[in-house]
C-alpha cells in the first residue's frame, strides 16, 4: 500500500507510517504540533492528498506534504484545542473548525483554504452539565450543498446552518424527537438511485435518521440495536458505496467492550463485523479516503489501532500501541517522513 497513515493522539501528537504500518515516527521538533501534544482532528483535502489539516492544543494547523510537517494557520483560534474539522467535498476553499475543552466551545471559517478565518456568531454556553465544558464533536457539509452545513455538541445539541454558518438553527427540538442533547456523530448522505438523502444524528444513546430533509427523524436506542450497548460514538459514511455505513458502539467511556457494526441500507439494519483481536476501549475515530474505500483504520480510546481492507467487514489489529487515539487518517500521498535522532544515554 502506498500512501501515509496519521494518527492523531492525545499525548504523542501525530504518529506517521509510509511503509503500511511497519514502522512509526512521530513530529519532530520546532513543529507548529508538539510530539506530545494533542491533536483531536485529522482531515485530508479532498482534491489535494498532500494537504491535511490538523486540529490540535494549538490551534488549526496544515500540512502540505501528507502529514511529514505542519505549520500553524493563523486565526481567532489559535491556543484553543481545536475538536472538529470539516472541508467542503465540493469546494476545499471553504472549511470549519469547532473547539472545545479545556477551551471554550466555539465555531470557525474558512473560506480561502485556511489563509484567513473567522469567528461565527454562534455563542455556546461555557459549561453544561454532563462533560463541564461542551466540545464541538462533529461538523459536516451537505455534499450536495456547500452552504448547508451541521455541527453537533457534547454537550449542546446539533445545529444547522443554510448560509454557510452565518445563521443557525438548532435541530434537537421537542417537535423533532431527537432528544438529551448530547451529540456524538452527524452524517449526511446523498441520494443515490434508489434511496433519499439521507440525515443521521447520533447521541450519546440513539441514532436518529431522517430522509426527507431533516423535517421529521426517526430513532432507536442503542441499546435495544446493539447487544447491550450504549455508547454511541461515531458514524461513518464509505466512500464508493452509496449505501454503506460503519458505526462505533460501546459499552461506555473509556469502556470494557465496543463493536463495529455495518449497514447497506443507511442505518436501517445493521451487522457486526468480525474483530479478530477484542478491542481495549471504546472506537474512537475512523478514518478512509477515497482513493481507497476498502482500507478503513478504526482507533480505540486506550490506543489499539485496526485496520479493515474489505470496507469494514473484518478488522485485524495493528502490532503498535498508542496513547489515546482521537483521530484517523490515510492519504495516498507518501510522506517524506523520517525518524529524529535518538536520545542517547
Amino acid at each position: 500500500m502506498q500512501g501515509t497513515i496519521l494518527v492523531g493522539t492525545a499525548g504523542q501528537g501525530i504518529l506517521r507510517s509510509v511503509d503500511d504500518g511497519a514502522s512509526w515516527h512521530r513530529l519532530g521538533l520546532k513543529e507548529a504540533i508538539e510530539f506530545d501534544g494533542v491533536v483531536r482532528a485529522l482531515a485530508v483535502d479532498p482534491q489535494d492528498p498532500a494537504r491535511v489539516y490538523a486540529g490540535a492544543d494549538a490551534g488549526i494547523c496544515v500540512s502540505t506534504d501528507g502529514g511529514a510537517h505542519f505549520s500553524r494557520l493563523p486565526s481567532p483560534a489559535d491556543g484553543m484545542t481545536v475538536w472538529a474539522l470539516a472541508i467542503d467535498p465540493r469546494n476545499p476553499r471553504h472549511l470549519l473548525a469547532g473547539t472545545g475543552a479545556p477551551s471554550r466551545a466555539a465555531m470557525f471559517r474558512s473560506t480561502d483554504r485556511g489563509a484567513t478565518w473567522q469567528r461565527l456568531g454562534i455563542e455556546i454556553p461555557e459549561f453544561c452539565r454532563g462533560v463541564n465544558r461542551p466540545r464541538i464533536l462533529s461538523i459536516v457539509f451537505d455534499p450536495d450543498d456547500g452552504r448547508d452545513v451541521w455541527f453537533g455538541i457534547e454537550e449542546g445539541g446539533a445545529w444547522r446552518s443554510r448560509d454557510l454558518g452565518d445563521t443557525w438553527e438548532r435541530i434537537d427540538t421537542e417537535a423533532s424527537g431527537i432528544t438529551g442533547g448530547d451529540i456524538h456523530a452527524l452524517a449526511i448522505l446523498p441520494a443515490s438511485a434508489t434511496q433519499p438523502k439521507t440525515h443521521l444524528v447520533l447521541t450519546v444513546n440513539s441514532v436518529y435518521t431522517s430522509t426527507d430533509g431533516a423535517r421529521s427523524w426517526t430513532g432507536e436506542p442503542s441499546r435495544a440495536r446493539f447487544d447491550g450497548m450504549y455508547y454511541t460514538r461515531t458514524v461513518q459514511a464509505l466512500p464508493g458505496a452509496e449505501d454503506a455505513l460503519l458505526i462505533a458502539i460501546g459499552d461506555g467511556t473509556p469502556g470494557t467492550r465496543s463493536r463495529i457494526y455495518r449497514s447497506t441500507d443507511r442505518g436501517r439494519t445493521w451487522a457486526a463485523a468480525l474483530q479478530h483481536t477484542p478491542p481495549n476501549s471504546t472506537f474512537w475515530a475512523f478514518g478512509v479516503h477515497a482513493a481507497d474505500p476498502a482500507l478503513v483504520f478504526a482507533g480505540t480510546k486506550y490506543g489499539h489501532l485496526l485496520r479493515s481492507t474489505d470496507g469494514g467487514r473484518s478488522w485485524f489489529k495493528e502490532w503498535r500501541d498508542f496513547s489515546e487515539i482521537t483521530s484517523v487518517a490515510w492519504t495516498p500521498h507518501v510522506a517524506p517522513v523520517t525518524a529524529h535522532p535518538q536520545s542517547i544515554a
